[in-house]
Formats: structure tokens, sequence, C-alpha cells
């Protein structure tokens, strides 16, 4: 095999990609025309599947620029091909943001891809490396989002709609979680090449406790109220409103779906 051909292989699409995609669009489809029976059923597995899709496309920023910046070793270990699977840690980058989704309704920040940081030189790339998958999720955010902000609701069914209003939520939450500056998460990353070798040696013990930091934080009440109140206005300032979000979640939940939302709408 060339060495052409080996990079070819390294960032083509995994199959296992293209059928969480698959999963998506014919999810999406079922809720958007109520083929579903349970439409319960069609949006937890459409924001699932979409969710997933958003956290292959966050580790994928991160590889994409990574390969750019000098660190040609993503391509071998199967970053670039998008399948979950490949990455560093698969539980914390797929099952338990899924897990958190599914029990709290809330974006987790995803696991990890290795990136070979001695290969990369320039503060600005290593900085631009951590920053490409949070911003991801704001694309993402901004897409699901746009019939909202762009009022063009018309014609949209209310239980896509919903979807969309929850999935967005989701984008949000792991775009803001993602960006703080905690060790262990992207934000820190972003700031941490224009720190002094002092304070990193210092803070590195901390990077694997960092997440759960966070979520300790975010079991204070008044934490908690303020994250989501600022959540709230982020989504109110794109068009979607709280009962556009609850009844998404309470959708998505279909085992214990009320009928709030199906009177509500």
């Amino acid at each position: 095999m060339t060495a052409t051909a080996a990079r070819r292989s390294d960032r083509r699409i995994s199959p296992v990609f293209v059928g969480i995609l698959a999963v998506t669009a014919v999810t999406g489809w079922a809720t958007w025309t109520g083929f579903a029976e349970q439409p319960g059923v069609a949006v937890f597995l459409f924001v699932t599947a979409a969710w997933i899709v958003s956290l292959c496309l966050h580790e994928y920023a991160h590889a994409r620029t990574a390969l750019h910046s000098g660190d040609i070793s993503v391509g071998s270990k199967g970053y670039l091909t998008l399948n979950p699977l490949k990455y560093t840690h698969a539980l914390l980058s797929i099952v338990l943001p899924v897990l958190f989704v599914i029990m709290g309704g809330i974006g987790l920040p995803g696991g990890a891809v290795f990136i070979e940081r001695g290969r990369i030189r320039g503060r600005w790339k290593h900085s631009l490396i951590s920053a490409a998958g949070p911003l991801t999720n704001v694309l993402f955010a901004a897409v699901c989002t746009a019939p909202f902000w762009l009022d063009a609701l018309d014609g949209v069914p209310t239980d896509f709609r919903f979807a969309l209003a929850f999935l967005a939520l989701l984008q949000v939450t792991a775009a803001i979680l993602n960006f703080l500056p905690v060790p262990g998460l992207d934000g820190y990353g972003v700031i941490e090449p224009w720190l002094s070798y002092k304070i990193k040696r210092q803070v590195e013990p901390f990077a694997p406790f960092g997440l759960l930091f966070v979520f300790a934080l975010l079991w204070v009440p008044s934490v908690n109220h303020a994250f989501f109140d600022l959540i709230d206005s982020i989504l109110a300032g794109l068009g979607i409103s709280d009962l556009e979000t609850y009844c998404g979640q309470d959708l998505y939940r279909f085992w214990q779906t009320s009928d709030f939302c199906t009177v509500s709408s």
C-alpha cells in the first residue's frame, strides 16, 4: 500500500458515522411527518443520533485542526474518519454524554482525541486546536436555532420544532461548559499555551478532575439556577422559548411524557 493510499484510507468517512447519519435522517423524517406511532420514540432517536453526530464533529474539528497545525499522526489514529469508536475514550466521548442527556438534559462535554502537542509549534495553533471543538457546537447550535431566529417556522411540525429546541439547548450547554477555563476542558486548553510553565505544572494534577468539579458546582442550587438562567437567556435571544425546550425534553423522555405539551401545542 502506498503512502498516498494510506492517507486516503485514514480520511475515509467511517460506515459507523454514515450509519449514525442515516438514523438521524430517518428519525428526523419520522418526527417531521408524524410517521411514528409514538412521536416521543422518534424524537428520542432523532435527538440522540443528532447529538452523537455533533460529538463526532466536535472531536473531528480538534483532529482536523491539529492535522493542519502539524500533528500528522491523527490520521493513523482514525480520528479523521468520524468513527466514534476510534476516540481515546469512547465511553467518555459518546456513552457518558448520551447518558447525561437522557438523565438530565444537559450537553456534557465529550472525551478526547489524543493530540501530539510536541509536533505543533506556536501558541495560537494550540489555542485554536482546543477552541475548534466547542466552536463546532456553536455552529451546530446556530443551525438548530436558525428556523427560530429567522422566523421560518411556518410549516414546521410542532414535534420537530420541539426536538430542534431541545437539541439546541444541548449544543448551547455543551459549548458553554467546554469553553469554561477549567483544567481538563477545552476552555483551559485555549488559555494554557499562554500560561507560565510554573502555573501549568501546578494545575496539571487537577486536569482529570476538572469536569467533576464543574458538575459538583452545578449541584449547588444557586449555581445551577444561574447556569440555566444563562442558557434560557441565550435561547430566548435566539427565539426559543422555555416552553419549547421543556416540551422537547418532555417528548425526548418518552417513557414519562405528560399530556401538557400535547395540549399546549
